[in-house]
C-alpha cells in the first residue's frame, strides 16, 4: 500500500472517531461503499477538540457560493507557495489516480451505469500522461531596447463542469492541468455520476491539505444542479469556466459573459480510401469505437468507405472481430435505439437516442438487434445510408454503420456533413497524402487521426499529450495547463542586458 492510502486511511479514521466522539452517532457517507471524510467539516485529529478554525470539508460544499470563496482562499494560499507547491499538487493526483484506479473506476461504473470497467480503470491510470507544470516555460525577448519577460500566470478559480461519460478521469485532469497553471478549481458534475466525483475531490483534497496544507485547490457541489451551476457562473471569485458536456451546457456557459472555454460535442467520421491496408483499418475502428462502449468524444461514430473496397473492408471488420448486423437486424436494433418526433416546422421527424441504451455493452446492443453476441466481441457495425439515425446522431454506443461511397470526394463530402460542423474529430485511414490533405482541409476538426484509432490524437498510441477536455467550439483545442493562464508580459528598458 502506497504512503498516500496509508495516510488517508487515517486520516479518515481519525475523522470518523472525532465526529463518534462529537456526536455519539454514526456518520454517513456520501456515496455508497464508500468511507470518506465527515461531511460536518471539522475535519479534526484523533484526540483533537472540535473547535472553530477546524480544517472544513476537504472540498465537498453544498452551496456554490461557499465552495467558490473557499476555492477562492485556496488560490491565494498557492500563490505564496510557489510552483514547487504546484509540482507536489500534480504529483499528488497522478499517483492517486493511478493508485485508486480500479476502486475508483468499479464505483463511478457502479453509479454512471454506462461504459466498461476495464476502461474505466485504464482512463484513471493514464492520468499522469496528462501535462503539468513544464508547460509553463517563460519566454523571453531581447533586443537594442532591453528585455521582455512574458509569464503564463494564473486567472484565480476556474468553475468545471464534468460529463457522466468520463468523471473522475475528466475531474482529475483538469485539477493536474488547472492546478498546474496556479489556479484553484469548482466542478459542477453531473448529476449521474456525482457522488464519484465528490468522493475523488475529497480524497484529493485530504493528501494535498497534508502534504501543503492547502484544503480547497479543488472543490465541488456534492448535489449539481443547473441552478448550481448557474450560481457558480455568476460568482464574482470564478474568472474562467471549463465545459465539458453537450450543446446545452455548453451554449448556457458561453452566455454568462464570462471567458468560456467549452468542451462540446462530436460525431467522429471515418473515410477509407483504399489505398491503406484495411485490416489495419479494421482494427483501428474497433479499437476506438469499442473503447468504453464508444463513449469517448473522440470516437469513431460513422465510416464511409469507397464503393471498390467496402465488401473487403466489411469482411476485414469481420476477421476482426466485430459483429455484422444483417438488414433486419439492423432494423429492430434502431427501433430500440431510438425514439422519433416530429421535426420543426412539420418537417421530417428526428431520432432521439434512446439513453438506456448509451455506453451499454455491444452483447445487450446485439440482443436488441435479436442476434446473440458470440463471446468477446466488443463491437457491432452493419451498412447503412448516409442519412441512417446512427450516422447523424452522436449516439455513443458499441455500434457503427458503414456508408457505401462512389470514391473519395464523395466521401469527404459526407463525412462533413455526418461531422455537423462540430469541428471536433475526423479520421483517414490512407496511403494518399493528397486525400488526407483534401479531407484535413474540408472538415477543419481540431483532431485529424490518419492510420490509427481515435486515441492516436491524445497520444495514446500516437504522438502528443493527453487531456479528457477538448476545446473546440471555442477554439483553445486540446487543453493543457497553458489553457488555464493569462501571459503577462514585464518590461526592462535599455539596461539588464550582457551586450
Amino acid at each position: 500500500m502506497s504512503a498516500i492510502n496509508e495516510a488517508l486511511i487515517r486520516d479518515v479514521v481519525s475523522e470518523v472517531l472525532g465526529r463518534l466522539n462529537r456526536s455519539g452517532t454514526h456518520p454517513t457517507t456520501p456515496a455508497a461503499g464508500v468511507k470518506t471524510a465527515d461531511d460536518c467539516g471539522c475535519g479534526g485529529k484523533a484526540g483533537a477538540p472540535a473547535v472553530a478554525g477546524a480544517r472544513g470539508k476537504f472540498g465537498v460544499f453544498q452551496d456554490a457560493q461557499e465552495a467558490s470563496q473557499a476555492a477562492h482562499e485556496a488560490f491565494l494560499q498557492l500563490q505564496k507557495k510557489g510552483m514547487e507547491t504546484r509540482r507536489k499538487i500534480v504529483d499528488i493526483v497522478k499517483r492517486m489516480a493511478e493508485a485508486n484506479a480500479t476502486e475508483w473506476g468499479r464505483i463511478e461504473l457502479e453509479e454512471s451505469k454506462i461504459g466498461r470497467l476495464d476502461h474505466k480503470i485504464e482512463k484513471l491510470q493514464i492520468i499522469k500522461l496528462v501535462p503539468g507544470v513544464e508547460w509553463l516555460r517563460p519566454d523571453a525577448l531581447s533586443g537594442d531596447h532591453g528585455i521582455t519577460h512574458e509569464e503564463y500566470t494564473p486567472f484565480g478559480v476556474v468553475g468545471a463542469v464534468t460529463p457522466s461519460t468520463h468523471s473522475i478521469p475528466t475531474l482529475s485532469g483538469n485539477i493536474v492541468n488547472i492546478a498546474a497553471a496556479g489556479n484553484a478549481v469548482v466542478f459542477n458534475a453531473h448529476p449521474s455520476a456525482a457522488r464519484c466525483a465528490a468522493m475523488a475531490v475529497r480524497a484529493y483534497n485530504q493528501a494535498i491539505h497534508r502534504e501543503t496544507g492547502i484544503e480547497n485547490i479543488a472543490c465541488i457541489i456534492e448535489s449539481p444542479t443547473f441552478d448550481s451551476f448557474k450560481a457558480l457562473c455568476a460568482n464574482e471569485n470564478v474568472r474562467l469556466l471549463l465545459v465539458t458536456g453537450g450543446p446545452g451546457v455548453v451554449k448556457a456557459a458561453m452566455q454568462t459573459g464570462k471567458r468560456a472555454i467549452c468542451a462540446g460535442p462530436g460525431n467522429p467520421p471515418v473515410l477509407v480510401d483504399g489505398t491503406s491496408c484495411l485490416k489495419r483499418a479494421a482494427e483501428s475502428v474497433i479499437k476506438g469505437a469499442a473503447y468504453d462502449n464508444n463513449l469517448l468524444c473522440i470516437g469513431e461514430k460513422e465510416v464511409f468507405v469507397v464503393a471498390e473496397v467496402f465488401d473487403a473492408f466489411m469482411a476485414a471488420m469481420s476477421t476482426a472481430g466485430a459483429l455484422r448486423l444483417n438488414s433486419q437486424q439492423l432494423d429492430a436494433l434502431t427501433k430500440a435505439a431510438f425514439t422519433f418526433k416530429e421535426g420543426h416546422g412539420g418537417g421530417c421527424a428526428e431520432p432521439v437516442v434512446n439513453k438506456d441504451l448509451i455506453g451499454r455493452d455491444a452483447s445487450i446492443l446485439a440482443k436488441h438487434a435479436g442476434v446473440n453476441a458470440p463471446a468477446g466481441v466488443q463491437l457491432l457495425f452493419a451498412e447503412t445510408d448516409a442519412n441512417h439515425p446512427f450516422v447523424i446522431e452522436e449516439q455513443m454506443m458499441p455500434f457503427v454503420p458503414v456508408v457505401r461511397v462512389k470514391n473519395v470526394e464523395e466521401g469527404i463530402v459526407a463525412c462533413k456533413k455526418a461531422e455537423h460542423g462540430y469541428k471536433h474529430t475526423a479520421i483517414i485511414h490512407s496511403h494518399d497524402v493528397e486525400h488526407m490533405t483534401a479531407m484535413a482541409r474540408a472538415l477543419d476538426t481540431t483532431i485529424f487521426v490518419k492510420n490509427g484509432p481515435c486515441m492516436a490524437g491524445l497520444g495514446l498510441g500516437g504522438e502528443g499529450y493527453l487531456s479528457y477536455s477538448i476545446a473546440t467550439p471555442t477554439g483553445e483545442g486540446v487543453t493543457n495547463p497553458r489553457t488555464f493562464t493569462r501571459v503577462r508580459r514585464c518590461v526592462m528598458v535599455d539596461n539588464l542586458r550582457i551586450y
